[in-house]
């Protein structure tokens, strides 16, 4: 943002402190009402014809906008993608232990991808991964929903889950 001596028209509109429009002026007679307010002339409106001015505390207003920048990073929320890998010929207990370990993970807020790798021979029976996949949501399904299907990526399959949000937990309730 261009403030005081950095503004290059040669006439501006100005705005001053309280908001309230004084109409086009040159920008010398704009920089010499800003200085005698004691605060800046800053650049709000560039394209406009001819360029918006106002008369405000560039610091000030700087300060405001670092602070507001600020909150909203702190209201985002990161969300990290854990993978599970499972096997097509994957026993009961070993199930368990993943499926335990994919509540861990959605619980926390992280999405989950759960992968079956595909070795040798076994890619002809990729009908066998899938229904390993499929009973992995559905055992998630009370917390988690189904991003995207199961899918084959060269000798993998993959599998999507999302953890459900709080309205849509209340909702099935």
């Amino acid at each position: 943002m261009k403030v005081n001596e950095g503004i290059r028209a040669r006439e501006v509109r100005l705005i001053d402190a309280n908001g309230d429009q004084l109409g086009v002026k040159s920008k010398n007679e704009a920089l010499d009402l800003a200085k005698k307010a004691n605060l800046d002339l800053v650049l709000v409106a560039p394209n406009a014809k001819p360029p918006v001015c106002r008369i405000m505390d560039y610091g000030k207003y700087r300060y405001e906008q670092q602070k507001k920048e600020k909150e909203a990073r702190k209201k985002q929320k990161v969300i990290n993608v854990k993978e599970v890998r499972l096997s097509p010929n994957i026993e009961e207990h070993d199930f368990n232990t993943k499926l335990r370990s994919a509540r861990k993970f959605l619980n926390k807020g992280d999405k989950v991808k759960a992968a079956i790798r595909f070795r040798g021979r076994m890619i002809t029976h990729s009908d066998i991964g899938k229904d390993v996949l499929e009973r992995l949501a559905d055992e998630l399904k009370d917390i988690a929903t189904v991003e995207t299907k199961p899918k084959m990526e060269g000798r993998s399959m993959f599998l999507m889950l999302a953890p459900k949000s709080e309205k849509e937990k209340e909702g099935k309730k």
